[in-house]
């Protein structure tokens, strides 16, 4: 962040007095000033993307009319928009599937897509990533981020290139994501992105540092949502609301790169700004097993071995402002709930907790239910004809219902409207559903997408880790294994 201050200080939007109060920074001291913070590039998701293409095309618009060079409207750092979210489920169980689901989400939204393809073409640093790829947060992890970023400089009225940090604001608030990479980013709001699409900071107060020492190693059986979880629950305690929160410690070092995507990517459910890992060997791992190239590793590597700032702390070795402990080695399979992520259930006690929970007050974070209500069971079927209670008007547009915003949101509205789904897409099923009943959902999250161990056994990524060769039993190893469990 320093780097950043520094590297954009002008005397103007960012003057001097703002890089020396950074760099004089201290662990305990009284939070008054306001960074101006220039990221390198922006990320979007497509709800809250479109209008902000919106707004570049309006800008173009009223720069034509008064007749200058509409080109002149342009992003000034890179601006990747990748659609997710986006793709429902209309046919399930036949070979063909998703490309059938993929083809009425383009009949859909033919409209979208083609202002999307447009904006990609008109501006020079406009990027998108087309629907049924992945989750925002996953292809940023594996693909978008670069870890070091580069532009055309002069030193000394001679042509140079300057290196500098990739950092990111995105319009989600899990693009915190991609702090298990080392890479400073949060998610913003609409207009925030837009000031930084512009070149404009984003502005904050100067942040206290709290610092999660992890020591020991994750006993066998416990996942990467086990261990979020648990320190999802010791930093909400700790109150890190608007903190930056850094891993560090032999036990951060002993994480994947995946492990760490998950943790920080709870940040938004404990509050802090960011959940960040520091840069070292295994971030360099993950970047070449996602298919960087072995010369942009060499690269990333070598500049943050240059700036001081390659591998994860030991105790004492950095003052925060506040500092935590969690020996891995204390953390069991857990899950969370009843209703909230923080309130986490240790697995064994699961079956006492529920019954408790069962008749608990709405209040106390119960279910309010009465005792003779637990046998309460309700038979679930689906017919081969289509069912007449489900609404096939959705994402349609409707007869006599006029566009607007919140037909946008709500319908993803097409100019034609598709044929009914057919029957096929609702094979037969029939089961019995009770208080209690586990129920398996077709549920993707940039957690479980981005996360081997999310899918597949713990033991078998712990000898990818150690091997460097792809995992047999996840589909193609790390860079491909959350594509591979969505098709």
């Amino acid at each position: 962040m320093l780097e950043s201050v520094l590297r954009n200080c002008d005397g103007n939007k960012i003057p001097e007095s703002n890089v020396k109060e950074l760099a004089n920074w201290q662990p305990r001291a009284e939070r008054t000033g306001e960074i101006p913070f220039v990221v390198a590039r922006i990320v979007l998701q497509d709800f809250t993307g479109v209008p902000l293409l919106v707004d570049l095309a309006a800008m173009r618009s009223a720069v034509a009319r008064m007749g200058r060079n509409p080109r002149l409207v342009e992003p000034l750092v890179p601006v990747d928009l990748v659609v997710d979210h986006s793709v429902q489920v209309d046919f399930a169980g036949v070979p063909d599937a998703l490309q059938r689901n993929l083809e009425m989400e383009f009949r859909r939204n033919r409209e979208r897509y083609q202002f999307l393809k447009w904006g990609m073409q008109a501006f020079d640093t406009f990027k998108v990533v087309p629907p049924g790829i992945g989750i925002v947060h996953q292809v940023n992890l594996e693909y978008l981020a670069k870890g070091v970023l580069s532009s055309p400089s002069t030193v000394n009225d001679r042509p140079s290139t300057i290196y500098y940090p990739d950092t990111l604001v995105g319009t989600d608030s899990h693009t915190t994501m991609i702090n298990g990479l080392g890479i400073v980013g949060w998610g913003v709001g609409g207009i925030e992105a837009e000031a930084g699409m512009l070149g404009q900071p984003v502005y904050f107060l100067t942040p206290e540092v709290v610092g999660v020492h992890l020591k020991g190693e994750l006993r066998e059986g416990v996942t990467a949502t086990d261990l979020a979880l648990t320190i999802t629950q010791l930093l909400r305690q700790a109150k890190v609301v608007g903190k930056f929160v850094e891993f560090y410690g032999p036990g951060a070092a002993a994480l994947p790169v995946v492990d760490r995507a998950t943790i920080a990517n709870m940040a938004p459910e404990y509050g802090a700004t960011m959940g960040f890992f520091p840069i070292d060997g295994e971030c360099v791992n993950y970047l070449r097993a996602t298919g960087r190239s072995e010369e942009h590793c060499r690269l990333y590597e070598n500049y943050y071995r240059a700036q001081g700032l390659f591998g994860i702390p030991k105790k004492g070795d950095i003052p925060y402002s506040t500092d935590l402990e969690l020996d891995l080695g204390s953390v069991v399979p857990s899950v969370a709930g009843p209703k909230r992520p923080q309130d986490r259930i240790e697995l064994p006690k699961l079956k006492q907790e529920f019954l408790a929970a069962f008749t608990r007050p709405l209040m106390e974070n119960g279910f309010g239910k009465k005792p003779e209500d637990f046998r309460t069971m309700a038979r679930v079927n689906t017919a081969k004809e289509v069912h007449p209670f489900i609404d096939h008007t959705y994402g349609h547009r409707r007869l006599g219902l006029e566009p607007s915003e919140s037909e946008m949101r709500d319908q993803h509205p097409a100019p034609d409207t598709p044929e009914q789904v057919p029957p096929t897409a609702f094979p037969k099923a029939e089961s019995e559903i009770h208080h209690g009943s586990v129920l398996i959902a077709a549920i993707t999250s940039c957690t479980n997408t981005s996360n081997p161990a999310s899918c597949s056994p713990r033991a078998c990524w712990q000898k990818s880790r150690r091997t460097r060769s792809p995992c047999q039993s996840g589909g193609e190893g790390f860079a491909r294994a959350g594509i591979a469990r969505r098709q």
